[in-house]
C-alpha cells in the first residue's frame, strides 16, 4: 500500500505535462534567443506558455517573468523592490511567510533595512488593523502576505490588504504558490503589484517558477547578463520545464473547479472522522482554508513520530512545510498563532491531489486511530 497525501510540499508531474515537455528535451532544443528557426521555434514556445501562465492569473503575457521557483520569485521581489527603495524605507512581511520570504527578509533586515513582522490572530488570520500598524510602524515600501498559508491553508483576505498597502504607497507582494490550482487566483482582482508562483504545486515540473508583475514596477534585478525575461532574470531559460509550466497551469484553469470539489470532499470526510478522535486538535479550523489541507496535532504525540508510524503504513504525510521539515524545531507558524509549544511539536499536515480518493481517506484514519492508540499506550507505559 503507498498513499501519498503530501501534495502541499510538492505533485507528481501529470502525464500530460511530460507529453509535451519531452519534445524540448530531445527534438526542438534550440535556444529561445538564437535568430535561427530552432530558435525561433523555441522561442513561440516559450511565449505560448507565458500566455498560458497569464491566463491562468489574469493578467497579459508581458507581466509573467520566469523562475527556478516559487523561492527565487519571492527572493527577486524582496530584493528588487527594497533594492531601488529609499534608504530609510523599511518593509513588511507577516509572521507566517514561508522560510524564502522570512530567511531573505531577515538577511534584508542584517543589511540595515528595517523590518516589521505583522501579527496574526489564532486562526492565523492577519487583519487589516494588525497590517495597517505594521506599515505605519516601518515606513514601508513593501509588503509581503501569502494568499494561502502552505501548513494550515489559510487563506488571507488579500484584496483587503493590498487596499490598505496602496493607501500608504507601498508595493503589495504575495507568494500564491500554495494557493494556485486550489482556488481561483486573479492578480488583478486581489490588487497586487506582484505575485510569485510554482509549477511543481499544480503538477508541472520542479525546478520553474514565475514572478507576475505590475506593469510599471521597478526591480533590480539579482543577477546580470544577456537580457532574459526583460533583464529580471537573465539565464537561458529553463525551456522544458517552463512548456510544462505552461500545459499545468492550462489544465489548472480548465479543471479547477472539478479539483477543489474532489478535494473538499475528502478533506470533509477527513475531518469528520478526526472530530470524534478525543486528543485530536485541528488547526485554524474555523477560518477560510485550502479545500484540501488539515494541519492537525495530537496531544501527546509528537508530530515526527506519527508521521514515521503513517510511513511504515505506506502512508505519506508531513509536520508541515517540507522548506523547514529538518529544522527540529516546531512550525513557526503554529508558534505565531500561539499554539502551545507542546502541541506544536505534535502537528501533522495531511494535503490531498486529484489522484486520492475517499478509500484512501478511510485506510488513512483507520491506520492513524491504530497507531494514535499504540502511541499512547506506549507513552503511559513510560510515565
Amino acid at each position: 500500500m503507498s498513499i501519498y497525501l503530501d501534495h502541499n510540499a510538492t505533485t507528481p508531474v501529470d502525464s500530460r505535462v511530460l507529453d509535451a515537455m519531452l519534445p524540448y528535451l530531445q527534438g526542438c532544443y534550440g535556444n529561445p534567443s538564437s535568430g535561427h528557426s530552432p530558435g525561433r521555434e523555441s522561442k513561440q514556445a516559450l511565449e505560448y506558455a507565458r500566455a498560458q501562465v497569464a491566463m491562468l492569473v489574469g493578467v497579459q503575457p508581458m507581466q509573467v517573468v520566469f523562475t527556478s521557483g516559487g523561492t527565487e520569485a519571492n527572493n527577486l521581489v524582496l530584493r528588487g523592490v527594497m533594492g531601488l527603495a529609499n534608504a530609510d524605507a523599511g518593509f513588511v512581511v507577516s509572521a507566517l511567510e514561508h522560510s524564502s520570504i522570512l530567511q531573505s527578509a531577515s538577511a534584508l533586515q542584517a543589511s540595515g533595512v528595517p523590518l516589521t513582522v505583522a501579527e496574526v490572530n489564532d486562526d492565523g488570520v492577519l487583519s487589516s488593523g494588525k497590517f495597517e500598524q505594521a506599515l505605519n510602524q516601518s515606513n514601508a515600501a513593501l509588503a509581503s502576505v501569502m494568499l494561502a498559508n502552505n501548513e494550515t491553508g489559510v487563506v488571507q483576505d488579500i484584496a483587503q490588504l493590498s487596499e490598505v498597502a496602496r493607501s500608504r504607497g507601498a508595493v503589495m507582494h504575495t507568494d500564491a504558490v500554495q494557493a494556485l490550482g486550489k482556488m481561483p487566483v486573479n492578480f488583478e482582482a486581489l490588487g497586487v503589484s506582484a505575485m510569485s508562483l510554482s509549477a511543481h504545486k499544480i503538477y508541472g515540473p520542479k525546478g520553474v517558477g514565475a514572478l507576475v508583475i505590475e506593469k510599471g514596477l521597478a526591480l533590480q534585478p539579482m543577477l546580470y547578463g544577456g537580457g532574459h525575461e526583460m533583464g529580471l532574470r537573465v539565464g537561458t531559460e529553463n525551456l522544458s520545464g517552463i512548456v510544462g509550466f505552461g500545459v499545468a497551469a492550462e489544465m489548472a484553469q480548465d479543471e479547477l473547479t472539478a479539483r477543489t470539489d474532489h478535494c473538499g470532499r475528502l478533506r470533509r470526510r477527513a475531518e469528520q472522522a478526526l472530530q470524534k478522535i478525543p486528543e485530536v486538535v485541528i488547526f485554524a479550523q474555523q477560518a477560510k482554508r485550502l479545500p484540501n489541507t488539515i494541519f492537525f496535532a495530537v496531544q501527546g504525540i509528537e508530530g515526527s513520530t506519527l508521521l514515521m508510524s503513517l510511513d511504515r503504513d505506506g502512508i505519506a504525510v508531513s509536520s508541515g512545510s517540507a522548506c523547514t521539515s529538518g529544522s527540529g524545531e516546531p512550525s513557526h507558524v503554529l508558534r505565531a498563532m500561539g499554539v502551545e509549544e507542546s502541541l506544536a511539536y505534535g502537528a501533522v499536515r495531511v494535503s490531498f491531489g486529484n489522484s486520492n480518493t475517499i478509500e484512501e481517506v478511510d485506510l488513512l484514519m483507520a491506520s492513524l486511530q491504530r497507531q494514535i492508540e499504540s502511541l499512547l499506550k506506549l507513552n503511559s507505559a513510560w510515565a
